[in-house]
């Protein structure tokens, strides 16, 4: 038998067929594993009617649903290439993937429906499947097509090696790339994660963080049933309706970005018995430590931090609970089987993966690990760059300490030189995090005649009394943070542009400054 992730689904039914396996918040839907299975053998069949065969793509384009997770596994079952679609695309970006990865079927749900409709007669080759009530003249009904079709178990030969999805990177750089994963792959990073948080089959998880980026689907949802836990499924994340559902489920562990987890710190937690929560995985960003201490306080929970990126799965690190305040700031050490090495930056090409700068000196982050991706999709340039000399190039900027505990900094894209000095727009925004009426920030450099860039700060407040002078007066007067690096603009917004997990987009900021700084001129 070769493992993939059709294999671990069906290893986890066959050893709790009866246990409750999931629950769709959204349509009050409860599956045991062999009902859920079912589900899974359904819509495999009806992908196989439709002519989807071995390596033909099916996409989805939807919020967290029990049908998104039976569409990861009926793919896998059968070697179909799952591609699941960012929720938050416009109609011309979900244009670009369907034509990338010219998938055979494109199933999605109604409140993304005026998505698909304005593309939908442009796509001839794709079958398009609606899983809710009302169908579009366009599209067929997902529920008649499961309805239709055979519980029977999908007899196709599919290999570890086997090409299992398309995940497409989520754009903090722009115009996103199919990051292709295989079967192995996956089954490695799920066994990573279990470890991390020491997933067992009582455990109850919940889903909350967007399933088609590999952050929840990967490094949660998928090892949670490895371990035969439950997943309880939240259409959209929702603060209140995550502290009710903690109380009701018993929910155990759940995933979230750091941003989130401070929104759940804003609510009145008071009213709500949540006990039953051990543990939060959170990545995207490190948490700092004043949030690390309000989680402990008012949740009572352990905190696991990972980093990585969706070529490598994405873990490639784990802050252990043990580490978050001793090693505040740090993402963790190498995840087990993954080497990382941080190495000098070059003008005129990829790093060279030999050229490793001493412990404590900054340098691009690369790594080597079973989960690293087996290219992009349709990008022979890009595949070879970022794979040069068989490591992954992460363009992030960070060091090693000398207990081998990795710091990111920032992208190299995102540094600002100011005056020929290297800022890191992380120190500045760990600083501005640390003051009471912030609630986000994010730094980015300002195009300047006279010093090359100057530094700007996007300020979300959480006093709304709070001015541009306070806050220039809490940089000038800390002691942590040189002059040349405190910001000369403040620009305060609503809130910051995040991609899907929850990294924010850095280069919308910058269109943002260039449009303001042309009207100011």
């Amino acid at each position: 038998m070769t493992t993939t992730i059709g294999t671990i689904f069906d290893l986890t039914v066959k050893k709790y067929p009866n246990k409750e396996a999931l629950y769709d918040v959204r349509r009050n839907v409860r599956y045991t594993y062999k009902e859920w299975d079912e589900q899974v053998n359904r819509l495999a069949n009806a992908l196989q009617k439709e002519g989807v065969h071995k390596g033909d793509r099916v996409s989805t384009f939807m919020f967290n649903t029990e049908e998104l997770g039976t569409a990861f596994f009926a793919c896998a079952k059968m070697g179909a290439v799952f591609n699941p679609i960012n929720f938050r695309l416009t109609s011309e970006e979900v244009a670009f993937i369907l034509s990338d990865a010219a998938p055979k079927v494109v199933i999605f749900e109604k409140a993304l429906e005026p998505v698909i409709s304005a593309i939908a007669s442009r796509f001839k080759h794709c079958s398009f499947w609606f899983i809710d009530t009302e169908t579009p003249a366009y599209a067929a009904s997902y529920k008649e097509k499961v309805a239709a079709a055979s519980t029977e178990e999908i007899q196709i030969d599919v290999h570890e090696n086997d090409l299992y999805a398309f995940i497409y990177t989520s754009g903090t750089t722009g115009r996103p790339k199919g990051v292709m994963h295989s079967h192995r792959n996956m089954v490695d990073q799920s066994v990573l994660c279990i470890a991390s948080q020491k997933l067992e089959k009582e455990d109850v998880g919940l889903v909350t963080a967007p399933m088609f980026h590999c952050a929840e689907l990967h490094c949660a949802f998928l090892p949670r049933i490895n371990a035969g836990a439950k997943n309880v499924i939240l259409h959209q994340f929702n603060p209140k309706a995550i502290l009710s559902l903690i109380e009701k489920e018993k929910i155990t562990k759940f995933f979230a970005a750091p941003t989130m987890w401070n929104m759940l710190l804003q609510e009145d937690l008071s009213g709500y018995d949540l006990s039953s929560l051990k543990l939060g995985l959170y990545g995207a960003a490190p948490m700092a430590p004043s949030l690390v201490n309000a989680l402990h306080d008012r949740l009572g929970i352990s905190l696991v931090q990972a980093y990585g990126m969706t070529e490598m799965g994405p873990a490639i690190t784990f802050l252990s609970e043990g580490d978050q305040l001793r090693k505040a700031g740090s993402a963790g050490q190498a995840a087990i089987n993954h080497d990382i090495r941080v190495v000098r930056t070059r003008d005129d090409g990829p790093s060279n993966p030999d050229d490793v700068v001493p412990a404590g000196e900054t340098g691009e982050i690369i790594v080597k690990g079973p989960c690293m991706m087996l290219g992009y999709y349709n990008r022979e340039e890009a595949t070879e760059n970022a794979m040069y000399k068989g490591w992954y190039h992460s363009g992030d900027i960070g060091y090693l300490d000398d207990e081998g505990y990795l710091y990111v900094n920032d992208r190299v894209d995102d540094m600002i030189i100011s005056g020929g000095e290297n800022i890191y727009p992380r120190e500045v925004e760990d600083l501005l995090h640390s003051h009471p009426g912030v609630l986000d920030v994010a730094i980015v450099g300002q195009p300047d005649d006279r010093w090359g860039e100057t530094v700007t700060a996007f300020v979300v407040k959480k006093d709304l009394n709070m001015t541009e002078q306070e806050l220039d007066a809490f940089c000038k007067n800390s002691a942590s943070l040189a002059n040349y690096k405190r910001p000369r603009k403040y620009i305060f917004c609503d809130a910051l542009p995040r991609n899907a997990s929850g990294k924010i987009q850095k280069f919308v900021l910058r269109k943002q400054l260039e449009e303001l700084f042309t009207k100011e001129s």
